[in-house]
């Protein structure tokens, strides 16, 4: 995994590409995924939206965490 505090080669800050799940309100405070770089998936802090930092994992990590996430809530 890799944290970075700027965005680095081919990492647009900008709200193209970026999203947040359907199930977050309007004005809450989410985490944002962009799935449109080829061989990462981007998380950031919604509220934070170009200026914060970015964190990079492999599509494998991505899936990994997704998994983790929905079997420790099932």
């Amino acid at each position: 995994m890799n944290r970075d505090t700027r965005p680095g080669p081919g990492v647009d800050p900008a709200p193209a590409g970026w999203r947040k799940s359907s199930r977050s309100a309007a004005n809450a405070n989410c985490v944002e995924i962009n799935l449109t770089h080829p061989d990462l998936v981007l998380i950031r802090d919604s509220k934070d939206r170009g200026t914060g930092p970015t964190i990079a994992v492999t599509h494998r990590q991505w899936a990994t965490l997704l998994g983790q996430i929905t079997s420790s809530t099932a």
